[in-house]
């Protein structure tokens, strides 16, 4: 199987034209946001020859997705992030951004199967999937324990129609105003799969079903399943991502000239004759152009201290983009390991408040290397949509550690970090209209993130990419240089005979 993706039906958004790179006075380009959409943005600037700095607050490249290095009580060096992360297949903007530094992906290692465990024990699985569309699906629920042949059968045909005919913007025009417990409750989706696979997938967004929209929900569905022959399977970076991913990527930018400026922070940005960006240390950066590709809170933050940004109305829309519920990640290295056939990753239903638990040493180099050390394992818990204290969710997760792996009631815990982080953006019923987009009033500004709307059928780390891709075309248009081609899963339902059945159900075309 391919890391580069082989789904022949895969769709290509063709390059704006344009010449290949700048010729005479180079277009400087200012991206806050040092995370995947603006390292994105940079490197399709960069590419075309513009000036590119990229400022980041973090002393680390890579966003929610970035790496660092700790230091134990015992003064023992190690790897930290904040979590687990899944390179899906599909994800074919993203890799292309990580091919410019690593052609062959070799920094990315599969993940062959990763079990989904709900509270009463019953496992699902992804090995063994036919690759084909709908057949993936159709398999996945025969074979579940938590969907039966009946179950298949009583389902709404006419509700269930927009899982078969996605199709973006229009599944968000349709569907947005609803949460997606309603829709599944509503297509008498199975209760038991629904609180485990959906749940799941729910959570992906950092939110329970029932502040999730619908349309976010439909749209993952075909990403992932309905609409692309990629599958659920993914892959995992081999080392701590700043190892791994962003440190070679860093190299990658410096050898085209961008200039990075870690640990500092915007507090403005001001367009006039130029595009002016005022750190909060006094710094300031000027350039023809800017791209904000910061979390949801900072760009608020920006725009509100930005009073000659855009207009009334795109200032509202800012305003109103909302934060997710904090999540905490809590990384224990423990003094004996696992059971050596537990998966790398394992996401859980009804065992609240853990949702998915991670053994790093089955993929990470640096945790490899410290369980070799010491004989014990590293493991990694999440907690989404968090509503307690921090020591409650800690107690509370490592007893559901304790219920699904037994063997670790008796290891003591050598080290612990807990992180707690309310920084993603939030994707709730009614959200999708009013998102701000990569475009901006003034075409020398543009936006890019996961919580920036694109009309393409892209979701979490791709959208970021995809945004960032674009923010960069855009621009790059404006200045008259070629843009860079993006692909993405089909934007419409993958079988026709399914999007028939949708059409004449009343769903999206």
């Amino acid at each position: 199987m391919s890391l580069n993706g082989f789904d022949r039906h895969r769709q290509t958004w063709p390059a704006p034209p344009g010449r290949r790179s700048a010729d005479g006075k180079r277009p400087r380009v200012v991206v806050v946001g040092g995370g995947i959409a603006g390292l994105a943005a940079a490197t399709g600037l960069a590419e075309r020859g513009v000036a590119v700095e990229v400022i980041e607050k973090h002393d680390y490249l890579g966003g929610r997705v970035g790496g660092w290095s700790d230091t134990l009580a015992d003064g023992t060096p190690v790897a930290m992030n904040r979590g687990f992360h899944a390179f899906f297949r599909q994800y074919y903007n993203l890799r292309a951004l990580l091919r410019r530094s690593d052609p062959g992906l070799s920094a990315l290692n599969p993940v062959e199967d990763y079990p989904l465990i709900d509270g009463a024990g019953r496992r699902d699985t992804f090995r063994g999937l036919p690759q084909t569309p709908p057949l993936n699906a159709l398999a996945f629920a025969l074979r579940s324990p938590t969907f039966r042949l009946r179950d298949l059968v009583r389902l709404d045909a006419k509700a269930a129609a927009p899982l078969a005919a996605v199709s973006v913007p229009e599944t968000y025009d349709l569907l947005d105003g609803r949460d997606a417990e309603t829709f599944l409750r509503d297509i008498n989706f199975p209760e038991a799969a629904r609180h485990l696979a959906f749940e799941v997938f729910a959570r992906s967004f950092f939110a329970r079903p029932e502040t999730l929209s619908a349309g976010e929900l439909v749209t993952m569905f075909h990403i992932y399943f309905l609409g692309s022959s990629e599958g659920l399977i993914f892959d995992v970076a081999n080392a701590n991502f700043d190892v791994a991913l962003w440190n070679p990527l860093r190299r990658y930018l410096e050898g085209r000239g961008v200039v990075f400026h870690t640990g500092a922070e915007v507090d403005s940005v001001t367009v006039a004759d130029e595009v002016t960006v005022t750190g909060s240390r006094a710094q300031v950066w000027s350039a023809d152009a800017a791209v904000l590709a910061t979390d949801p809170g900072s760009l608020r933050r920006v725009v509100a201290a930005s009073p000659g940004l855009g207009d009334p109305s795109w200032r509202e829309r800012v305003a109103a983009i909302g934060t997710a519920p904090p999540f905490v990640v809590l990384r224990l290295w423990l003094d004996r390991p696992v059971r050596h056939d537990r998966a790398a990753f394992v996401g859980t239903g009804g065992r609240d408040p853990l949702d998915n638990i991670s053994v790093l040493e089955r993929y990470e180099r640096e945790a490899a290397q410290w369980c070799s050390r010491t004989g014990g394992s590293v493991v990694e818990l999440h907690a989404y949509s968090v509503r307690d204290e921090d020591a409650d969710v800690r107690d509370r997760l490592i007893a559901r550690m304790h219920e699904l792996y037994p063997e670790t009631a008796t290891a003591s815990i050598v080290a612990e970090r807990l992180l707690r982080r309310d920084d993603c953006p939030r994707f709730a019923p009614g959200d999708f209209a009013d998102r701000p987009t990569v475009s901006t009033p003034d075409p020398r500004l543009k936006l890019a993130g996961d919580g920036i709307r694109i009309d393409l059928p892209v979701a979490l780390m791709e959208r970021a990419a995809t945004t960032g891709w674009t923010a960069a075309n855009e621009l790059l248009t404006g200045f008259g240089l070629a843009g860079h081609t993006l692909h993405t899963v089909p934007n419409r339902g993958r079988s026709a005979v399914l999007r028939r059945l949708a059409t004449s159900a009343g769903g999206v075309r």
